[in-house]
């Protein structure tokens, strides 16, 4: 097939400035490539080409930043080019403007955050949305069930299909390669004797190291040997003081144990810290889809702790890989299962090892891409066999599951499957106060909250 695959207006493809759909999707082109022709719409960068064809790929690359600045770009560009297939990431918006344009193209959805809220899109422009397309891709189990609460007649359409890791780059902190790195990283940041717990994410109130930081003070008292390691920054290769910063880092500066910000790393660094560390900790507060630095904590070996936050559950065996914390803004929790790792290598050696196995079971590449092509597979067959855009818009689950088994008869593959959504409960985030950190300066604080 001839495939358009339309990225997001935030960050450009490949992920030379980070971003989880970005390395998603250079995680899984490659072999797509082999068997498709394929082009990538995105935005513009100064490090790369307005057009370029790379390994068989077409890339092109239009004005981004803004949604609708992107969406001209984009809609522009299929004015004089036709597809097969659109398969569009992470934006319900666009699929009213690229159905106008490209009429007869088949059009997927990937949704890697929860772009259909209200807030985020009208109701009646995200149900005539629904209407125009074949498939809904989710990143999580969470993430299909939020869009399923508000649009029920969407749910045949929807199919997880969980992200993968680089499993040669991002090595076991236990492998030869791994201690090499660990070695290396520990000797150039003074924490030879230390016992790392990581951080891995944008440093805003919803990622949650304040609360991180928070528990060190409890936690120092009984591990006096810990260091904790803050990798990220205000946002994607953004380097910029803010408000939240600079609370977190005074925060930082009274503890006890050394704590250290990183700062913006790239993202062809970052399995570098994965391999240094001996923890990884995602505290975030909010309803998270699914934060792919869960798969490369798992790679590097390490066991998680992560909250019970949106889709982050979904890839935790509590107790086997990680730990979860039901209650995301109380220190205690996070202080308990840290203790809990800290106290026994034992138990942290085998936690890691088990999540690097679960990684290579699960979320390599190779799924990935093995789940991606039955689901364009199945659209290739809708093709082929002349079945119009409107029937198949409004086709009932039963009927499409019989579509898609029989094509897989014929060619003697799996069908797709019909991964379960379960539903999660939404916590409130608790405000930060100074009534649990006197020792806070106000001001600082004061000026957080007039940012968030």
């Amino acid at each position: 097939m001839k495939v358009l695959i339309v990225c997001t207006e935030k960050l450009p493809v490949p992920p030379v400035k980070g971003g989880a759909i970005q390395t998603f999707i250079a995680g899984a082109i490659p072999n797509l490539s082999k068997n498709h022709s394929i082009t990538i719409i995105g935005r513009n960068d100064d490090t790369l080409p307005d057009k370029e064809i790379k390994d068989g790929v077409h890339y092109v690359r239009v004005p981004g930043g803004l949604l609708e600045t992107y969406r001209e770009g984009v809609v522009d560009y299929l004015k004089n080019n036709t597809f097969d297939l659109i398969h569009i990431f992470n934006r319900p918006r666009l699929v009213l403007p690229i159905r106008e344009v490209a009429p007869n193209s088949r059009l997927i959805l990937s949704m890697h955050n929860d772009m259909f809220k209200r807030e985020k899109i009208d109701t009646e422009e995200a149900q005539k949305a629904i209407d125009q397309l074949d498939k809904i891709i989710t990143i999580s189990n969470y993430i299909g069930n939020e869009i399923v609460k508000l649009y029920p007649d969407a749910q045949p359409k929807i199919q997880t299909i969980y992200s993968g890791v680089d499993l040669e780059r991002f090595v076991p902190t236990y492998s030869v390669k791994g201690q090499r790195i660990r070695a290396s990283m520990r000797q150039k940041h003074k924490l030879e004797s230390k016992k790392v717990i990581l951080f891995a994410g944008r440093l805003s109130v919803n990622k949650g190291a304040d609360i991180l930081l928070r528990s060190m003070l409890d936690l120092a008292k009984k591990h006096p040997n810990a260091a904790l390691v803050l990798m990220g920054s205000k946002g994607f290769s953004d380097n910029r003081m803010t408000d939240y910063i600079a609370y977190i880092k005074a925060i930082a500066e009274r503890l006890p144990i050394p704590v250290i910000t990183t700062g913006f790393v790239h993202p062809d660094e970052i399995q570098d810290w994965f391999a240094t560390a001996d923890i990884f900790v995602c505290p975030s507060q909010w309803e998270e889809p699914l934060a792919r630095v869960h798969y490369e904590a798992m790679a590097a070996g390490l066991p998680i702790v992560t909250t019970a936050r949106g889709g982050n559950p979904e890839i935790i065996e509590i107790g086997k890989n990680g730990f979860i914390v039901e209650q995301a803004d109380d220190p205690r929790e996070f202080v308990a299962h840290l203790s809990k790792l800290l106290s026994s290598p034992s138990l942290c050696r085998e936690m890691g090892q088990y999540g690097r196995s679960f990684v290579e079971k699960n979320h390599n590449w190779n799924r990935v891409i093995d789940d991606i092509s039955q689901v364009w597979s199945g659209i290739d067959y809708k093709i082929k066999n002349n079945v119009d855009i409107s029937s198949t818009s409004n086709m009932n689950g039963e009927k499409e599951e019989q579509l898609l088994t029989k094509k897989a008869v014929a060619e003697k593959i799996s069908p797709i499957e019909k991964k379960p959504i379960r539903p999660k409960q939404k916590q409130p985030i608790k405000k930060i106060t100074t009534a649990s950190i006197p020792w806070i300066n106000k001001e600082i604080l004061a000026n957080k909250a007039s940012n968030y």
